[in-house]
């Protein structure tokens, strides 16, 4: 892999990731921008403990552009995007507007009073381009450019980790527009928070009590129930497995986890690596295969999901796993699971579709 760091025309920094060694990646940004000036701040709320990321900047956000005017296609025949290249393989960049950036025009209250804590939003978002094609996703990717947004993920998991004030890094990718997704190209993103993420926490708290409780990991005992007892396994491999939870909160939900525990990406091995693309990308395409109406050969749409990089944060993290949980919002032909009053108001979630059958669901569309 070669990594070819630049900037763009208002300073942020593009970084290019390429199979071939011998990329030549000295094409220049030639648009008139300015640097921008994010305003974020995070708020504690006082009746959860949760941090708050306050964005309001973000209004303005590029949304839903024709295809012939995406900005994460490769800058080709006079139109300029955020990519100065004509190619590429695989491209990270600083988010033009960011929820979270290194410097911002708000400082936080400062104010000593428990119920109004804030602090400034520092951190970095980062913007993914798994593929210079437009109208690919990520299931289509070969196993040799999964394994290079793997690479991707791992060095911005290290260098963003290393930054000053952050306390987790969040590698993602939020797929179709029921999801709210406003640009249609195939990417990710990459968050480095200045907290411990609400979810993260939940993790943790568990993880301590049951090691209190047994002397024991939890996560390393939940995937050894998953192996011993496979009803709920979809894929197997010797490096990694995928399985639907047991108390799975989405009608289509999947995490797969190495079958070694890591608390991070940067930890994985060679061989896990390797092993990581095939499987991933079949649990992709078998979710592309879930909602098939009667008598079709294709999806009426492609699935809609979130695939969420779960790693530990940079501090008293180290009784997590790394692991991603792959969902999606769709839970049958034609029909999206909303959060409604009980999931959002309470945030208690009922599942329509047992785990059990679910997974069932999941082998049986094998590709």
């Amino acid at each position: 892999m070669q990594k070819t760091m630049t900037r763009l025309a208002d300073g942020r920094e593009l970084i290019y990731f390429d199979a071939d060694d011998s990329a030549v990646r000295d094409a220049p940004d030639l648009r008139p921008l300015e640097r921008g000036a994010p305003l974020s701040e995070v708020r504690r709320d006082p009746a959860t403990g949760d941090w708050v990321t306050i964005a309001a900047h973000r209004q303005g956000r590029t949304y839903h552009p024709p295809a012939d005017e995406c900005p994460l296609c490769p800058s080709r025949d006079g139109r300029l995007s955020e990519i100065p290249a004509a190619d590429y393989d695989v491209v990270v960049f600083e988010n033009r507007f960011p929820s979270l950036a290194r410097s911002t025009a708000t400082g936080g209250s400062g104010s000593p009073d428990p119920l109004h804590l804030s602090s400034p939003g520092t951190g970095r978002c980062e913007v993914v381009c798994f593929t210079a094609d437009h109208g690919l996703s990520f299931a289509d990717l070969t196993e040799a450019r999964a394994r290079l947004v793997l690479d991707a993920w791992t060095d911005r998991t290290a260098a963003l980790a290393a930054l000053p004030g952050v306390r987790q890094v969040f590698c993602f990718e939020n797929r179709g527009t029921e999801i709210g997704v406003t640009l249609a190209h195939p990417h990710g993103q990459i968050y480095a928070f200045p907290f411990t993420t609400p979810r993260t926490v939940k993790m943790l708290t568990a993880a301590t009590a049951h090691r209190a409780r047994t002397g024991r990991n939890l996560f390393e005992d939940l995937l050894a129930a998953e192996r011993a007892d496979p009803e709920r396994v979809v894929l197997a491999g010797e490096h990694w497995t995928a399985f639907v939870p047991y108390a799975a909160r989405w009608p289509y939900e999947c995490h797969l986890y190495p079958n070694r525990r890591v608390t991070d990406l940067t930890r994985l091995t060679e061989p896990e690596r390797a092993e990581f693309p095939l499987l991933y990308l079949e649990l992709l395409r078998r979710f592309d295969r879930l909602f098939i109406q009667r008598g079709q050969t294709a999806p009426v749409a492609p699935t809609p999901y979130i695939a969420a990089w779960h790693q530990a944060p940079t501090r008293g993290g180290d009784e997590l796993a790394l692991h991603l949980e792959l969902f999606t919002i769709r839970r049958t032909v034609g029909r999206l699971k909303f959060l409604a009053g009980v999931e959002s108001g309470m945030d208690a979630f009922v599942n329509d579709v047992s785990p059990e059958a679910a997974a069932q669901h999941l082998r049986e569309v094998a590709t």
